[in-house]
């Protein structure tokens, strides 16, 4: 099938390949500095910080606490999962692609700093949970058109490269966000008002700061790079129209590019298992390892250095070796790493003399994971903004976050599984490490599922229907 055959089809030609073929430094600073701000929602709010407040006896329980909030953040993904390719779909053309980033980021600033409002009381929980959930929401829809902007501020030549520094910079900005949260609010070095623990006074203005965080670093791109221009009639169709329009997209996608979906669905599967890498390792860390929680934070600030750099240097290779190679070589790295710590456990051993402690397992080859994990990352979002037909970027990138949410559950559910499995046939304590076995399993179907996907190079860029 080709774009005579196609009727109302666009020219099948690449966003990237039709863009600009200079890239501009500032342009690409201020693009990484919205993944750099990005991170204090992701690690403050979401993942060390708010929601331990929220799951917290404070609020009625542990147990009933995070039940409630799972319940939330299913309802969110689901949403996501529903409406991000839409969203993409018309941002793309009405040439409003930074207008909504920028309508969504500031959407998920103001969400964060409402949740200065809750109090550590049991009737304040569903307005906590409530918050965080939407704020989910509006974080993946600018997601979507932020990663959409990596064709709009890369060549064919540094893509690799541009997309690395991007989620480097995240890694790097969740890093200095903590260490300020950490200084100023939980473990304060000074005394300041800020510091009192009264009503959590300290846990809810680590919101207002991690709003403003996001907000101020999030200003640069909205800025430095242009808007995207207006490509067709889809942002003037109703929300029906444009399912439609989106089902006939995804149809021509399989026919003229298939690789392109076969790409969608094996990343769904391995960035499920990226995402657990860091989702589980410090409950690992904790349960497996008996580390401290001081020490599982020094891990997690020491591993998101390591992912930085891993994301740095695997953008620098992509751009040279092709995406599909870096992703297949941390795929296997990461196996190997995951391996390691799965068979050597929390033992002590001795090599060539040398004493080899549980902890030293865990901080040698856990730091492995996190170096492998920032390329796969990088590489998988260059590798589909090389396919990405021109003007259809948002629209693609919302397939890619549908396509993840819509596998999420794999993980964390071979998480359980194995470790359930393990219970009655390991010592006490010692089933939660066969949980690492589950991670491993969607990490190693992922990479199956990718072999035979063509890399982009040799893949047929989409014709798509118009509007």
């Amino acid at each position: 099938m080709n774009s005579a055959s196609a009727p109302r089809a666009i020219k099948p030609s690449s966003e990237l390949a039709t863009g600009s073929q200079v890239s501009s430094k500032g342009r690409i600073l201020a693009w990484a500095s919205w993944d750099w701000g990005s991170a204090a929602f992701n690690a403050v709010m979401t993942t060390f910080v708010f929601t331990v407040y929220l799951t917290s006896n404070a609020f009625g329980g542990k147990d009933e606490a995070s039940a409630v909030l799972g319940a939330a953040l299913a309802v969110a993904g689901l949403a996501i999962a529903l409406l991000a390719p839409v969203t993409g779909q018309r941002s793309d053309a009405g040439g409003r692609r930074k207008l909504w980033l920028g309508v969504n980021t500031a959407a998920v600033a103001v969400l964060t700093a409402l949740c200065f409002f809750v109090f550590p009381q049991p009737e304040f929980l569903l307005l906590g949970v409530t918050l965080i959930a939407l704020g989910n929401v509006f974080f993946e829809f600018a997601g979507v058109n932020y990663n959409a902007m990596l064709a709009q501020i890369s060549t064919p030549r540094n893509i690799g490269k541009v997309s690395g520094i991007g989620w480097g910079a995240g890694y790097l900005g969740g890093i200095v966000a903590l260490l300020i949260v950490l200084q100023l609010f939980v473990q304060p070095s000074f005394e300041w008002f800020g510091a009192s623990t009264q009503d959590s006074l300290n846990i809810r203005l680590v919101a207002v700061f991690s709003a403003l965080w996001f907000f101020i670093f999030a200003l640069p791109v909205l800025f430095a790079v242009p808007e995207l221009p207006r490509t067709g009639q889809a942002a003037r169709l109703g929300i029906v129209a444009s399912y439609r329009l989106l089902f006939r997209r995804i149809r021509a996608i399989y026919a003229t590019s298939p690789h392109t979906i076969y790409f969608l669905l094996a990343s769904a599967v391995f960035r499920d298992g990226l995402a657990a890498v860091f989702t589980f390792g410090g409950i690992i860390a904790a349960g497996t390892f008996g580390f401290e929680l001081s020490q599982v934070i020094f891990f997690a600030i020491f591993g998101n250095v390591v992912a930085a750099f891993g994301a740095i240097i695997g953008g620098f290779l992509d751009d040279r070796v092709g995406p599909k190679a870096v992703i297949i070589g941390s795929l296997a790295g990461l196996l190997v790493a995951g391996t390691v710590i799965l068979v050597l456990g929390n033992g002590d051993y001795s090599f060539f003399g040398m004493d080899w402690a549980g902890s030293t397992t865990f901080w040698v080859f856990g730091l492995f994971l996190c170096l492998f994990v920032g390329p796969a990352q990088s590489s998988s979002r260059a590798y589909l903004a090389r396919l990405a037909p021109h003007g259809e970027s948002g629209e693609l990138f919302g397939l890619y976050a549908t396509t993840g949410r819509a596998v999420s559950f794999l993980a964390p559910a071979l998480f359980t599984l194995c470790i359930t499995v393990a219970t009655p046939l390991v010592a006490a304590g010692e089933a939660q490490r066969w949980g690492i076995l589950g991670i491993m399993v969607v990490l190693l179907a992922g990479l199956l599922v990718l072999l035979p996907v063509k890399s982009p190079d040799k893949a047929p860029i989409a014709v798509v229907p118009s509007a």
